[in-house]
């Protein structure tokens, strides 16, 4: 019998997911909860739904007894940690914490003495202290006293095979000292280095600061590079040179835009905070609107290229690579491709998909394609959104009328029509 505290993890997605995993790694036992009766049916047939954790890995947890999943609340029941991992989407450009309250309020008849209570999802500064606390305090239970209550912001890099979970320092918090303590003692158990910092709003603060500053470093790069098409000026270059100053530089490469749950969300939580407390953050609204207009620009692009070649948008057939919001990734969670897809349809213009990674239902009811040298060949153009690895550029290029490359993937070949954006 494991002498090691039991763990309940709320979430199963592309966060609680590889916490999971990370934890019966290490031989805690873990009880997963999630109320998507989809994801509990694959697990318990040690079948995953994330690129980063394998089939063999879910059975690896399910077999050795280490895992169980459920869609019960009643599981966290006498577990000594709870970690919270529940997604925190935006309505209207406002914070949803609806699923955090959600969790909270199931699993509140099943909190005990001693416990450790952790929230991982994504928030604005304040949430931890101002909304969870009060939820879980009772007569009986009082936070750093009776029950324990931390936060800790996931830092996943999902599709980074050189950086694991664990590699990633952890930043780590608790509502008193007594609640850090506990925070620690946990963390370090699994994670290489944590990182106390001295409340759960300036943890909450870190995440929002990281990935508004990545919004508006990516979205500042996608509007030069708006320029140095126009001056008909490869940004690709321009950044390979930049780069060699050994200080002062930080690189960053055009894109169809930013996508996933995170950075396209993070920033407008922390944005409405600023709003609230009187100091509008305009640099993310403007690197918001950037971000959207990015796809615009993208099928302007192919149209005009199109309309070079005399094929009228009705037409046309173009086919898309890349369909997720990231490389090597099956996350189609804002993605930028969807953006781009959509506003192609809307000009009628037909339009297929090859995505290697991707595995789910299709929207718009696309078609799929492979990249063999008759099906390249019927598209007018070859639409490059997302750079997979592992896919046969060079063949691409060579097998296809016209290619436009948002990622600076495809060469250019004697004979071959390339156009970078």
């Amino acid at each position: 019998m494991s002498s090691l505290p039991t763990i309940a993890v709320i979430g199963l997605g592309f966060v609680g997911l590889p916490l999971v995993q990370l934890f019966a790694s290490k031989g805690y036992h873990v009880t997963g909860i999630d109320i998507d009766q989809e994801k509990i049916a694959m697990l318990r047939a040690a079948k995953s739904y994330i690129s980063d954790i394998s089939d063999q890995e879910i059975g690896i947890m399910t077999n050795s007894g280490l895992l169980d999943v459920t869609s019960d609340y009643a599981a966290a029941a006498g577990v000594d940690t709870i970690i919270i991992c529940v997604p925190t989407p935006l309505r209207n450009r406002e914070p949803d914490l609806s699923y955090i309250f959600h969790a909270v309020q199931q699993l509140k008849p099943y909190l005990k003495k001693g416990q450790l209570l952790v929230l991982e999802s994504s928030t604005f500064p304040g949430t931890t202290e101002e909304y969870v606390k009060p939820l879980i305090e009772t007569d009986a239970l009082t936070v750093g006293e009776t029950i324990f209550l931390g936060y800790s912001p996931e830092r996943i890099d999902p599709g980074n095979k050189m950086v694991s979970i664990a590699d990633i320092p952890k930043v780590i918090s608790g509502v008193t000292p007594q609640c850090l303590q506990k925070v620690k003692q946990l963390y370090d158990s699994v994670f290489k280095q944590t990182v106390p910092v001295s409340s759960p709003k300036v943890a909450e603060f870190v995440k929002m600061l990281e990935n508004s500053q990545r919004l508006i470093n990516i979205s500042f790069i996608n509007e030069v590079n708006l320029l140095a098409n126009k001056m008909n000026v490869d940004l690709w270059e321009v950044i390979e040179a930049a780069k060699t100053k050994p200080v002062g530089f930080t690189p960053y490469y055009p894109s169809a835009g930013i996508g996933g749950h995170c950075i396209p969300v993070d920033p407008f939580f922390l944005a409405w905070i600023g709003m609230r407390e009187g100091v509008p953050l305009t640099m993310i609204h403007q690197a918001g609107f950037i971000n959207e207009m990015i796809p615009h620009f993208i099928v302007s692009s192919v149209v005009q290229e199109l309309t070079v070649r005399g094929k009228p948008l009705e037409e046309a057939h173009v086919g898309v690579i890349g369909l997720t919001y990231k490389k090597d990734v099956n996350d189609i969670r804002e993605s930028a491709s969807l953006k781009v897809i959509e506003l192609l349809l809307d000009r009628r213009v037909t339009v297929s998909v090859h995505d290697p990674v991707f595995v789910g239902e299709l929207p718009f009811d696309l078609k799929t394609f492979s990249l063999e040298p008759n099906e390249l060949g019927v598209f007018d153009i070859v639409l490059i959104l997302v750079d997979h690895s592992g896919l046969p550029w060079e063949g691409i290029v060579k097998h296809s009328r016209c290619v436009i490359d948002t990622r600076n993937v495809a060469p250019q070949l004697p004979g071959a029509h390339v156009v970078h954006l």
